[in-house]
């Protein structure tokens, strides 16, 4: 019966009555509402009885997509609440560019799973990552401003400017039709321990149901309540629920946190803790008559099944006390010294004993088939290394580990250098026909442009170009900002420029008046807050190549001045850095590529976190690859010592196309030289083991020639620079 509404319960006939009035007789019925978003009384938080425009709940994939639509016109986001939901929202909402902060009306973050240390690490760590938070602050009033939400008047009397508000303050139990059927209701539908509510052939789970006094919002334990009634509605009455205890482990903001039972104690408790707080972990077990009761783990989670077992086993640990914090007993390291009651899975509540069921009663052999019988492992995944080794130790020699192959996308579930060697059998040369041989339906925007540029490794020019498979940057051959206008970056060959170059830039940004003329950290110059009805003529009157600051392409060439000028200058960097930014330049490739060029080993240009970068010594160049200055820093790795700049050139060349030809999309080089391994690219491209060296160099001279400067070729210009 889907998309059929539930309007009211007879209890006296036993019978439900749907919105169209017809009735349903039952024997047994169960409540499984749910909640809703709560939202707290703030005046001007609806117009007309819904949300205002520009305010959010953050519950489903719904809320997501329309958050994400207003960020894209928004500067400034206000988070009420700082709980779990809120957080993440916050994190979400910073991903997109947006000013975020949180308000939250109580004194520390995440009040229901942290004490007051384990918030004051996370209120830190969360503040490190651009947001905002203020604590004790309680929402009055929404400011509406021209009809769109404007900013926000807090209970203190302050006011905050936002544009864009979410409001993530928790759940209100969905228990309208209990009410209104005379059932006892408090907070939720009140349930004894067989899950029955006040008419006893009438049961509710969830997040609706109320269990001696206690409302739980997670999963585990609606799973648990969901077992216990099953079993009551098909008469096994010596099963009960008797409450279950709260255990979450989750990211927040892509912190580790994991929180579980009684984590605050009582009094006579007893509390081990260890606080680092230059590493943002914290970790705090609760001890009351020798028995765990609750912990804490904050940064790192290392121990989290041992500690949920032993709050849920109430074994006593005074024997153990010593190396609780510290390391985990050799009994404990086996998942086969575990009893059958113990929780594998947290998050979805799943018994040793449940998969080992499951595992014999069902043949299964693998995590994946594990998941579907019991959805165990379905949410943080956690659990894998633990049902791996059940696996092990139920079907012994039988049970071979299968690491599933990463796929592309679910659109296509391939692998990618599968779906390369298809694309090129079967001769496919538009997206749209790799979709229709190879996919399972029209594709999305996350696979569209990686089958894009696919093509374009493959075929260069001799492909159908389809719009709609180009990410919005690339349509606009510039970078979309938060407020819909675009950036423009010309290319400067290595940081060198001209005062002919600099007056029309200057030029370019009176005529059009540019809000701001940035110098970047690529040793370019960015025209920000250009309309894009504007692009082709500020490219036009620039008469400069396009930069590729806004596409997956070699970007940009960072020099020093090398032997030019400086003192301490061994090799010609300058030289070789605008050699090879003109040979490379605008090169399509899985993730974008920085080159850089550093003149000596002081390496002034931070070369070691470049894609490709090479340095200057007194017996020639130190080239290295896989180098990343982003989110995940990583010092590149030397590849090769050569004596002059053609070794350079040839080994670049070979490099550059081996990864073009086998890296993931989206894949940057920092990870490709992690997954394949530096050894691995010495063998095929110093030592030619695969007899490829000299395919890749000649690949890559024909890609090169091929290149068209895209803002060039629309305005029908040549460079003159």
């Amino acid at each position: 019966h889907l998309g059929v509404t539930i309007n009211s319960l007879d209890v006296n006939n036993k019978e439900v009555i749907t919105d169209d009035g017809k009735r349903y007789q039952f024997d047994k019925l169960l409540i499984a509402t749910g909640s809703s978003p709560f939202i707290p009384p703030i005046k001007g938080a609806r117009t007309s009885g819904i949300l205002t425009p520009g305010i959010f709940t953050f519950r489903n994939l719904e809320d997501t997509m329309s958050m994400i639509q207003w960020a894209h016109g928004s500067r400034k986001a206000l988070i009420i609440g700082g709980g779990l939901l809120g957080i993440e929202a916050a994190s979400g909402l910073i991903n997109q560019g947006l000013d975020v902060t949180i308000a939250h009306l109580v004194e520390r973050l995440m009040e229901m799973q942290l004490d007051d240390t384990g918030a004051d690490i996370l209120k830190r760590e969360i503040t490190r990552r651009g947001i905002r938070v203020l604590l004790g602050y309680g929402a009055e009033e929404i400011i509406i401003d021209n009809g769109r939400v404007g900013g926000i008047r807090f209970s203190n009397g302050r006011v905050h400017e936002a544009d864009m508000i979410v409001i993530a303050t928790g759940i209100r139990p969905n228990v309208h039709l209990a009410k209104e059927a005379g059932f006892t209701v408090n907070n939720g539908i009140v349930v004894n321990d067989y899950l029955q509510t006040s008419h006893p052939d009438i049961y509710a789970v969830g997040e609706c149901a109320e269990h001696r006094g206690k409302v739980y919002g997670i999963v585990a334990p609606l799973m648990e309540q969901a077992k216990v009634a099953a079993e009551v509605i098909s008469g096994n009455c010596n099963i009960s629920y008797k409450g279950s205890i709260i255990a979450t482990r989750l990211k927040v903001a892509g912190i580790p946190l994991a929180s579980m039972g009684n984590y605050q104690g009582d009094v006579g408790c007893e509390e081990i803790t260890y606080c680092d707080q230059g590493s943002s972990v914290y970790k705090k077990l609760v001890i009351s008559g020798g028995r765990m009761v609750g912990a804490i783990l904050l940064g790192d989670i290392d121990g989290y099944n041992r500690y949920l077992g032993l709050i849920q086993n109430q074994g006593d640990i005074s024997l153990q006390r010593k190396t609780l914090m510290s390391g985990q007993p050799q009994a404990m390291t086996s998942v086969a010294s575990m009893p059958d009651d113990a929780t594998i899975c947290g998050c979805m509540g799943v018994s040793k004993g449940s998969i080992i069921n499951a595992i014999e009663g069902y043949n299964l052999t693998s995590v994946k088939e594990i998941s579907e019988k019991t959805k165990a492992c379905t949410s943080c995944k956690g659990c894998k290394p633990l049902i791996e080794q059940l696996l092990q130790d139920v079907l012994g020699g039988e049970y071979v580990k299968q690491d599933k192959p990463r796929e592309f996308c679910e659109c296509i579930p391939m692998r990618w250098e599968d779906i390369r060697t298809s694309v090129i059998d079967h001769r496919l040369r538009s997206v749209s026909d790799i979709l229709l041989t190879l996919g399972n339906g029209p594709g999305c925007q996350n696979c569209k442009p990686g089958l894009n540029y696919m093509l374009s490794e493959l075929y260069l020019d001799d492909y159908e170009r389809e719009v709609d498979t180009l990410l919005e940057n690339d349509r606009h051959h510039a970078n979309i900002q938060k407020d819909g206008t675009f950036s423009v970056v010309p290319r400067i060959y290595g940081g060198v420029t001209t005062s002919d170059q600099l007056r029309r830039i200057a030029d370019v940004a009176d005529k059009y008046n540019v809000p701001m003329l940035k110098i970047t950290g690529g040793q370019r110059i960015d025209l920000l807050g250009i309309s894009g009805e504007k692009l082709s003529s500020v490219w036009e009157d620039l008469g400069m190549p396009s930069g590729h600051a806004y596409t997956k392409a070699v970007r940009t060439s960072k020099t020093c001045i090398g032997n030019s000028f400086c003192r301490y200058g061994l090799q010609n960097s300058i030289g070789l850095g605008i050699l090879m930014e003109q040979r490379y330049q605008g090169i399509p490739c899985p993730g974008k590529i920085k080159l850089g060029v550093s003149g000596c080993p002081r390496n002034c240009v931070e070369t070691w976190t470049k894609d490709i970068g090479v340095i200057g010594i007194h017996t020639g160049w130190e080239i290295y690859v896989g180098g990343n200055g982003g989110v995940k820093p990583r010092v590149g790795e030397l590849l090769e010592v050569v004596k002059t700049e053609d070794e350079v050139i040839d080994i670049t060349d070979i490099f550059l196309q081996y990864y073009r030809e086998n890296a993931q999309w989206m894949e940057r080089t920092s990870h490709f030289t992690e997954r394949v391994g530096i050894d691995h690219i010495r063998e095929v491209i110093l030592e030619d083991k695969l007899g490829i060296a000299g395919r890749l160099k000649k690949r890559i001279e024909e890609v090169a020639a091929s290149y068209k400067d895209p803002w060039l070729e629309r305005s029908g210009i040549l460079p003159d620079c």
